[in-house]
């Protein structure tokens, strides 16, 4: 055992026997193996062997593998035993390498760039998965690599990692934590429902390409007619921001700093809300940007290019933002937040952006798409009902954003802290 490292014992204990906790190296416990390699392209759905993919690690499965999502018609290949711990070999930044994943099957199909721990005492999996997880700063101190980050079965196996010896310790954290894990899947489940929930009603609230009136219309619209289509350019204006530079000489953490609008703020693809920054710049460097105020509507012109957010405060913001003004006598506010959000938007700026690497949209892509425009009063009653939609929405991410926040509680409660 490292003499530098020191062992604090958890704050939160079940029943005895409450068992001895120490540092282990990961080599006392598991013997650690790569993958074998096969690529994306050798996953096939109809295919009859199980497979993991490496890349699938980040994306689809968390402490527990319960069920697994790819195939392939490769026969040669590292193969899975229940019990053992994935971990992903390579990525570009050094805590996607912290992360474990038990497997509970046997003869899957495992890829390369992949670290297999395969305990040889015994110990719970799902506790080792659990407990890998929360070591994440143990295992970060191991990567190596400048671009692209990696982490190797040699380095693995010097990782040091406090462990509990009684077995039923193991079990009542490992039920304790994939009890609460179990809950926050059901909630996703439910937020997933309630999106396309949502994506069905846009469809059939809003005409689709090529036709001038929704396939549902409340009642007292029916008689309406069919809705205008208009170009953007003719009802909505454009003002693009601006940065001072260099402009690390303007950022600031003093109080009279002012709020400095960035792309980073954006919260989840779901949450079209900006309530708070990261940064702030100065007065002075303020004077060289472009000022917003709350309620006013920002639409992001790179990275995420396309997605348009309401502002709930006043600040300024960089090139990466237009803001869009003087559309009041066209549209509802609201509604101009859902229609620009839509498919029917998203997909022709994809369009107009097409033929390069671009990840950006300028004023006159944004310019030349066409607005599908309704009376006032059925803009109104549309943007209403769908904002009931998205409360509920942004309720269920906040409930889910709260039991990840209650996990991370847990884990440092049951775990010990390690100190060195």
């Amino acid at each position: 055992m490292n003499k530098e490292l020191k062992l604090v014992i958890p704050e939160l204990r079940f029943d005895e026997p409450t068992g001895h906790w120490a540092i282990t190296r990961v080599s006392k416990i598991c013997d650690v193996y790569r993958g074998s390699t096969f690529s994306k392209s050798d996953i096939n759905e109809d295919g009859t062997e199980l497979c993991i993919h490496y890349g699938e690690l980040f994306t689809k499965y968390s402490e527990i593998i319960l069920d697994i999502y790819s195939r392939t018609d490769k026969k040669d290949g590292f193969r899975s035993e229940s019990g053992d711990i994935l971990m992903p070999s390579s990525d570009v930044t050094p805590d996607g390498l912290a992360k474990a994943s038990a497997i509970t099957l046997d003869d899957v199909l495992l890829g390369g760039d992949m670290n297999i721990l395969r305990p040889k005492l015994r110990v719970n999996s799902i506790f080792l998965s659990y407990l890998l997880n929360h070591s994440k700063r143990e295992i970060i101190k191991l990567v190596s690599g400048t671009t692209v980050k990696h982490i190797y079965p040699k380095q693995i196996i010097t990782c040091q990692i406090p462990i509990v010896d009684n077995e039923s310790q193991q079990q009542k954290i490992a039920d304790c934590l994939s009890s609460l894990d179990k809950l926050i899947v059901a909630h996703n489940k439910k937020l997933e429902a309630l999106k396309d929930h949502k994506k069905g009603l846009l469809q059939n609230l809003f005409p689709q390409e090529g036709e001038t009136v929704p396939k549902v219309r409340f009642p007292e619209f029916e008689k309406d007619g069919e809705w205008d289509l208009i170009q953007f350019s003719d009802s909505i204006k454009l003002y693009r921001g601006s940065s001072p530079r260099p402009i690390k000489q303007f950022r600031t953490e003093s109080d009279d700093g002012v709020n400095w609008i960035k792309i980073g703020d954006t919260g989840s693809e779901d949450d079209h809300v900006i309530s708070k920054v990261e940064e702030k710049i100065t007065k002075e460097g303020a004077k060289k940007s472009r000022e917003v105020w709350k309620g006013e509507l920002i639409l992001a012109n790179s990275m995420s290019y396309g997605r348009t957010y309401l502002l709930e405060l006043d600040g300024y913001i960089y090139d990466g933002w237009f803001v869009l003004r003087e559309y009041e006598n066209d549209f509802d506010k609201q509604f101009l937040l859902q229609i620009l959000n839509s498919d029917y938007m998203q997909e022709q700026y994809e369009k107009f952006a097409a033929g390069g690497i671009v990840k950006n949209i300028s004023s006159k892509i944004v310019y030349d798409t066409m607005l599908p425009k309704p009376s006032k009063k059925e803009q109104q009653k549309i943007a209403s009902f769908l904002s009931i939609i998205d409360k509920l929405i942004s309720e269920q991410i906040n409930k889910i954003e709260e039991l990840q926040q209650h996990k991370k509680g847990l884990m440092q409660g049951l775990f010990p802290k390690v100190k060195g």
